[in-house]
Parts: structure tokens; sequence; C-alpha cells
């Protein structure tokens, strides 16, 4: 059990700069929301775009027993999230680096608040890069936009949409995402949708199979990238005839593959960074071990 004053081990991965602390425990703690305010910090903490509790499902007598996995995300803000692409591809990650060392490869189906999502790992238990690939669901609608007003500061907006993967994105198709101030624009369109909120997404088209999107990220503010907006991005652009079946999202941190059919799915590399050991009660946090620090 973690908590107020149980000792926490975390790794600390990314996922094209989307950024993750994982630890395992056999119940989300009441005080999770706090410890992802806290921990996640940049300043202050180890800093994360999110907290994530794995828990065993089922009647597994122990951690070292699970075999099924609960995946519960709180973004750095405190907020709870329904689902993450690249939360669950590093969480991915993370299981892998359970397996004994030197295995290869993983499958498994992560139960989340959206709905079971299957996560397909590619590479070793000792890597600090692998592939992962995450079954993201069927698309549905999205909250409602009646009403809503963009102010993009001047740059036209071509198109918007809603669209949900058991989150919801707000899709904003506009002729160069760096034109805008993200950083005053996200906010402001976010309002609309309080008090739940939405991602929102800044996209353009490059070609047939390549697009560019920034995003404002619900709970986190501006993010490297985000895999479910990817998965939002190329779902809606694929619908208007504008992109093929398989699309590469181009994003600050990097570039995700999005499978657009009846289940989309999100192609990633996941990286570990670090691990951490933390005393929720003291004043500071104690890094255990290191790796592959940066995009963090």
């Amino acid at each position: 059990m973690v908590g107020e004053t149980v000792a926490v081990d975390l790794t600390r991965h990314h996922g094209l700069g989307n950024d993750f602390l994982i630890t395992f425990a056999e119940d989300v703690p009441d005080d999770g929301a706090d410890l992802a305010r806290r921990l996640c910090d940049r300043v202050d903490g180890i800093g994360a775009d999110g907290l994530v509790f794995g828990t065993p499902v089922g009647t597994a007598a122990s951690l070292a027993d699970a075999e099924s996995w609960a995946f519960t995300l709180f973004n750095s803000d405190g907020s709870s999230a329904e689902v993450s692409g690249n939360g669950l591809g590093c969480f991915g990650q993370a299981l892998l680096r359970r397996q004994a060392v030197g295995s290869t490869g993983l499958e498994v189906v992560v139960e989340t608040p959206a709905g079971d999502r299957r996560i397909t790992m590619d590479g070793s238990s000792t890597d600090l890069e692998v592939e992962a690939e995450v079954e993201m669901g069927a698309a549905t609608p999205g909250p409602s936009i009646e009403g809503i007003q963009i102010d993009l500061g001047g740059v036209h907006v071509g198109a918007v949409h809603s669209i949900d993967f058991g989150n919801p994105h707000l899709v904003l198709l506009v002729d160069d995402p760096d034109e805008v101030d993200l950083a005053v624009a996200g906010p402001a369109t976010e309002s609309f949708f309080a008090p739940t909120g939405c991602n929102v997404h800044l996209v353009s088209v490059v070609d047939r199979s390549t697009v560019r999107m920034r995003t404002w990220e619900r709970g986190a503010g501006l993010t490297m990238a985000c895999g479910s907006g990817a998965c939002a991005a190329a779902h809606v652009l694929h619908g208007c005839g504008l992109v093929g079946g398989v699309v590469e999202v181009r994003m600050p941190g990097g570039a995700a593959t999005v499978t657009v059919g009846d289940t989309v799915r999100l192609a990633v590399t996941a990286t570990f960074v670090d691990s951490h050991w933390v005393d929720p009660g003291a004043d500071h946090v104690e890094v255990s071990g290191s790796g592959a620090r940066g995009n963090g």
C-alpha cells in the first residue's frame, strides 16, 4: 500500500517527451491526487506530466504474483484521467521491466476507467527504449461544442471537431500550429468545457500520411506529445478525407504512428528515464537509480 507514511518506489518513463511516474501498489491510495501534485511538480518534485498506479486485478496473493493489472492515472494537477496513449505505452515498459532480466516482449490487456486496452511491447526488459503498440479502442462523439468560441489570436481555424477515446479531445485544423500561442489559447479554449475539461489539439496536414500537432493537455498544460490526441487527430482527419489509414503524427517530442480503423492503434517509443525512492513524509525526493535522463 502506498500512502502518507509508506515509501514509494517509482520509475519514470516518457513517450516522445510526454513523461510519467509509475508505481505498483496493492491499491490506489486515498492520497493519490496529492502525491501526483507533489511528485509531478517540476520545481519541488521529480517532475512529470502524470502519476500512474498499477494495481493487481483478480485474486493475486501479492504484487509479485499479479498477472492482470489496472491502470490509474492522475494528471500533474491531481485530476484524474480516464486513459492516456503514451501513459499506457510507458506502463507497458514498466511491466516489461518487472519481468526477468533479459526477457523480451510483452502483450497484456490492462483495465482503465475508459475500458480495457491491449498493450504490445517489442523490446527487452533491460532496454532503455522499447516500441509500444496500444489499442486505443473505437472513437465516439466528444463533448458538445455548440456555442463554442475559438480565439487563436488571429489564426484562422479551418475546422473544429470533438471526439472521444475514453477521454475528450477538441481537434482544431489550422495552417500552422506553431503560429498559435497555445499557452494562452489552450486554457482559454478548454475553459468552455469546465469543469470536466478537454484536451485541445492544433493540427495541420502535411500530406496524406503525415500531420503536425501541438497539444494543450487537460490537467497537465503544454505537453511534448499526446498519444490519445494523436489518435483523435488521425481519426478526425481520416474521416474528413484528408489523410489515409496510416498516419504519422509529428509532435514537439517526436512522431507517433496511428492506424485508423474500428479499433485505432497507436505505435510509439517508450523510454525509461530513471528510478526514484520517495518517502512521502519527507521534505525531499531521493533518487535511487538513474537511466536515460532528459525529456522530463
